[in-house]
């Protein structure tokens, strides 16, 4: 009858310790540790029963004591990561102002790039050559427009605007 309980209390160690590893790394892993909350209760309940009938008749505990101590140190890095999902949800909000800015910033420098583009395509066939030329530079637009209408104030008052 001996040998049952402690077979018994030996096999409440063995289940205590497995379910505080499988508790260990489930909770080192970022966004799943949340859920190493429910196996390390688990693991610290078995443990807790297993050294409360190791008590009674002085058996060995070492396995309980390894399971219960794994159980609650995996059950406090899983119960943090509670705090550190609290604090990125916190700090969210600022992001989207900080990307919007870095986003609108890109736009303008792309914008301002584009403009101040030119293209030019050159094709040669043997002796004939045929280049074709385009600029989306404002200001040149407007210094060649003003050339050719002779309107110096209107044309480049109209394109500024615009």
């Amino acid at each position: 009858m001996e040998d049952i309980k402690n077979k018994t209390r030996q096999n409440l160690g063995i289940a205590a310790l497995i379910t505080a590893i499988v508790t260990f790394v489930l909770a080192v892993i970022p966004c799943i540790g949340l859920i190493a909350i429910i196996p390390g209760i688990i693991a610290i309940v078995l443990a807790s029963v297993g050294l409360s009938h190791a008590a009674k008749d002085d058996s060995p505990r070492g396995v309980l004591i390894a399971g219960l101590i794994i159980a609650i140190v995996a059950s406090l890095i899983s119960f943090s990561q509670v705090f550190i999902a609290g604090k990125i949800v916190d700090k969210a909000d600022k992001w989207q102002e900080t990307i919007e800015g870095i986003v609108n910033d890109v736009q303008d420098e792309v914008l301002q790039d584009l403009e101040d583009t030119n293209v030019s395509i050159k094709i040669q066939n043997g002796d004939e050559k045929i280049e074709i030329s385009a600029g989306a530079n404002k200001k040149e637009k407007v210094e060649e427009l003003e050339e050719l209408e002779g309107e110096n104030t209107s044309i480049a008052d109209t394109l500024e605007q615009n």
